[in-house]
């Protein structure tokens, strides 16, 4: 697959990993408005973003996230159409002992079965492994089958359940940038 990077943009045969744009807030409120996506993300109880206030502020939070490379929260934008598909993420764990970094995915379920995370995700991890990232984790929650068959097909190792980062049990898988580079 044909990847470019040009600053916080990449291009893959179908997609557009961007910054997410004010503009786009009920977009993203449609998404995170959702219980079958947001049943998914984070710990505890679930939380449905509630407006497009919410999701203004959010992508101003996500932008402040994406300040500095590789790191960030971004637009998954389908090239053909323009539509924003989701969001795809390369973040700092919360309670990483040794800065240990995330990549994590969430689709607006019109988007869901098109391969658009798998696709996605591996434009980011190619981000991470060439600003120098060793290693790369995902944790999903316990039940999320979806997402743990894209880490199969990313070539991320399954390390079993971790109780170590999020307040519940996650599968928990990783990928080197050897590994990476050798796929």
């Amino acid at each position: 697959m044909l990847v470019t990077m040009t600053a916080l943009h990449l291009a893959t045969d179908r997609l557009v990993i961007r910054p997410w744009r004010l503009e786009e807030a009920e977009r993203l409120l449609d998404i995170l408005g959702r219980m079958e996506v947001m049943k998914w993300l984070g710990d505890g109880e679930v939380r449905l973003m509630q407006d497009v206030a919410e999701a203004r502020d959010r992508i101003q939070r996500y932008a402040e996230r994406s300040a500095v490379a590789p790191l960030g929260v971004w637009a998954v934008e389908v090239a053909a159409t323009g539509q924003v598909a989701g969001t795809v993420l390369l973040l700092t764990l919360p309670h990483a002992d040794a800065g240990e970094v995330e990549i994590g995915w969430h689709l607006h379920p019109d988007s869901w079965g098109h391969g658009y995370a798998t696709e996605a995700a591996e434009a980011v991890l190619r981000h991470g492994f060439a600003h120098g990232l060793p290693e790369i984790h995902a944790v999903t929650h316990l039940g999320n089958a979806p997402s743990q068959n894209v880490c199969r097909k990313l070539g991320m190792r399954h390390q079993g359940v971790v109780h170590r980062w999020y307040d519940g049990p996650s599968e928990h898988y990783v990928i080197t940038r050897d590994e990476h580079a050798v796929r």
